[in-house]
């Protein structure tokens, strides 16, 4: 499941590096400030679909 690993909590909740990129490429892609595609090219490269392809919060404290 999506709490197996810390890496799959964050990119569950979108709250991972990648995660957060790409509500970033969205928002500026409302305001027209990116390239048209820009979102859609971030969530297939780093896989934001799958909650096991998340790579960031592999380190913490004793949780």
């Amino acid at each position: 499941g999506f709490s197996d690993t810390r890496q799959a909590a964050r990119r569950y909740f979108k709250n991972d590096t990648h995660s957060i990129v790409a509500k970033t490429l969205q928002l500026l892609a409302a305001k027209g400030e990116v390239e048209e595609g820009a979102l859609e090219k971030a969530i297939e490269k780093y896989r934001l679909l799958d909650v096991n392809a998340g790579t960031t919060g592999g380190a913490g404290g004793d949780a």
